[in-house]
């Protein structure tokens, strides 16, 4: 099983994905920030149907998403005391990036590939601990793992509860999603703002622990 703290945090950092991913797929008319699954059937099927210059902005996230996954990666293995904290700061500055060029009167399609980097890098914010994938910012092998997981506990090769865990890291995209979705609606873009405190905040959460406990990488 996860650990309450550990999994308290993964929980919100996927939640706050979730937000940002509900903002981005409403502002690029069904593109994600984060899902890249869903970025590549549309990539491969635009293809097919010729779509032209319109098979930019699914190349672009796919792009971006990798190099943002590379460098989250790169900056989290750095430093064993600061990784967590440094990593999370790359994707502050992705949304920073993004919401300064909203204001700056750019449009969707330019403004929100730095989310996509952002997206990845956030992937190797927390190490895996414990069964349940936190922090991430897709949850389709957290579905599988519940089912898996469901699966043993009926045959007693895995603790009977530990599934819910999983699902918990489901639900919290779920409900980062629906409250991304409304406060795009009162707010558009600016809603960033809302997970951009919610990461600094996790920031200078790590930040302390690091200087409490110096010696031990936060997973």
């Amino acid at each position: 099983m996860t650990p309450a703290r550990a999994l308290t945090l993964g929980l919100a950092l996927t939640a706050t994905a979730g937000f940002v991913d509900a903002v981005g797929f409403i502002a690029l008319g069904g593109f994600y920030t984060s899902f890249m699954s869903g970025n590549t059937t549309q990539l491969g099927t635009g293809i097919v149907l010729g779509r032209g210059w319109a098979l930019a902005l699914p190349a672009g996230l796919l792009v971006l998403f990798f190099l943002g996954s590379f460098l989250g990666q790169l900056v989290s293995q750095s430093s064993r005391r600061w990784g967590p904290a440094a990593t999370l700061g790359v994707v502050v500055i992705g949304i920073a990036i993004s919401l300064a060029q909203y204001f700056a009167g750019i449009g969707p399609a330019q403004s929100m590939l730095a989310l996509a980097a952002a997206a990845g890098a956030q992937n190797a914010v927390l190490q895996p601990i414990g069964a349940a994938r936190l922090g991430t910012t897709f949850v389709t092998g957290t579905l599988f793992a519940a089912g898996q997981d469901l699966a043993r506990a009926t045959a007693g090769l895995a603790p009977p509860w530990r599934w819910l865990q999983h699902l918990l890291v489901w639900a919290s995209l779920c409900t980062g999603a629906l409250v991304g979705g409304l406060a795009y609606g009162f707010w558009q873009m600016t809603a960033l703002l809302i997970p951009a405190i919610v990461y600094l905040v996790c920031l200078g959460w790590f930040a302390i622990k690091s200087r409490i406990d110096p010696g031990k990488r936060i997973s």
